[in-house]
C-alpha cells in the first residue's frame, strides 16, 4: 500500500508518496534552488531512511545549486577520476559522449573503495534519451531479509576487499597520458580498502548486504573459488525484482538515495550516438561496521 507523509505550514507543504513496498518514495514540495528549513532536512532525512531513494521532478539547478542542496546532508566527496563541474569539483559529470561509462551496467554502491564509503549521492538528470536510460534501485535490507538465518550468520563473520581498479581499470581511463597520471594517482590515493560482507547501518541499526560488483573483489576468508561463488550468487540475489525500483527519467529529475543501504544499475539501453548528461553529488559518509 502506498503511504504518504505531508507536513504543511504557512508556506509550504511537502508531501511523500512510497513507489513499492521495499524501496522508493516521489517527494513534491521541494525547492532545490533554495535553502531548506530546519524541518524541510529532518523530514528529507527520515525519508531517505524509510524509503532509501527520493526521486524529485521538474527541479532546474545548476552545479552550484546541486552542491548547496548537498552539503545539507553533511561534506561532499571529490571524485578522484570521474570529470567534474567547472568551478564546483564536488559535482561529478556523467556525459555518455565524454567518458565511458560502461561500468555503470552493472549493480553497485557508489565509492566504496574508500574507508569511509558514501552516506548518499544526489544525481541529477541534465539531459536523457527519450527512453531507454533508466536507472533501477535495490533495497539492500531487503535483499538480507531474504536469506535463510544460516545464510545471514555465515556472511555476517565475512569481510570483502574493494578495489577501485574494478571499475576504473587502466585499458579504459588511461588511454592518454593525462589520463593516465591522474588514474595513477587516484590508484596510489585509494589503496584497497577491506569492508564487513554484511554491515549495520549506522543510523537504522539495521543489518545490510554490502558487497558489490562495481568494486568488491573477493571475500576474504574464503578461497578463491568459494569467493567467486558465494559472490556470483550473492550479486545476483539482490538484483531480484522484488527488492528494486526502476525510474524513467525526465529532464531536471533529481534522485536523492542512501548509498550505505542501496545498490543502483544505469541500463546502458540507449544507442551509442544518444546523450545522456548526468550530474551527481556525493555526501561523505562513516566507516563501515
Amino acid at each position: 500500500m502506498n503511504t504518504q507523509a505531508t507536513l504543511s505550514s504557512q508556506k509550504d507543504s511537502l508531501s511523500i508518496k512510497q513507489l513499492s513496498p521495499n524501496i522508493g518514495a516521489v517527494v513534491q514540495g521541494i525547492d532545490f534552488t533554495q535553502p531548506l528549513a530546519n524541518h524541510e532536512i529532518k523530514l528529507l532525512e527520515q525519508a531517505l531512511l524509510t524509503h532509501q531513494v527520493l526521486f524529485f521532478r521538474n527541479q532546474v539547478i545548476n552545479p552550484k545549486q546541486q552542491a548547496v542542496f548537498a552539503r545539507q546532508f553533511g561534506t561532499l566527496h571529490i571524485h578522484p577520476i570521474y570529470p567534474q563541474a567547472e568551478n564546483q569539483p564536488e559535482i561529478v559529470i556523467l556525459d555518455n559522449l565524454e567518458t565511458d561509462l560502461r561500468d555503470n551496467a552493472i549493480w553497485h554502491t557508489d565509492v566504496t573503495f574508500i574507508e569511509t564509503p558514501p552516506l548518499g549521492s544526489v544525481l541529477a538528470a541534465k539531459k536523457v534519451p527519450e527512453f531507454g536510460g533508466d536507472t533501477l534501485w535495490s533495497s539492500s535490507y531487503a535483499a538480507f531479509e531474504a536469506l535463510s538465518p544460516f545464510f545471514q550468520t555465515l556472511l555476517e563473520g565475512l569481510t570483502a576487499t574493494h578495489n577501485i581498479i574494478q571499475s576504473f581499470p587502466r585499458e579504459r581511463f588511461g588511454h592518454t597520458p593525462e589520463a593516465l597520471q591522474k588514474w595513477q594517482q587516484a590508484q596510489i590515493d585509494n589503496p584497497c580498502v577491506i569492508h564487513p560482507v554484511i554491515r549495520t547501518h549506522p543510523v537504522t541499526g539495521k543489518r545490510l548486504i554490502f558487497i558489490n560488483e562495481g568494486f568488491t573483489t573477493k571475500i576474504n576468508e574464503l578461497t578463491d573459488s568459494e569467493s567467486k561463488a558465494v559472490l556470483s550468487f550473492l550479486f545476483q540475489h539482490i538484483a531480484q525484482p522484488e527488492f528494486t525500483i526502476r525510474w524513467h527519467w525526465k529532464a531536471d529529475d533529481i534522485a536523492f538515495w542512501d548509498n550505505r543501504a542501496t545498490q543502483h544499475y544505469a541500463t546502458n539501453d540507449y544507442s551509442s550516438n544518444t546523450h545522456r548528461v548526468m550530474h551527481r553529488a556525493t555526501i561523505n559518509g562513516d566507516k563501515p561496521f
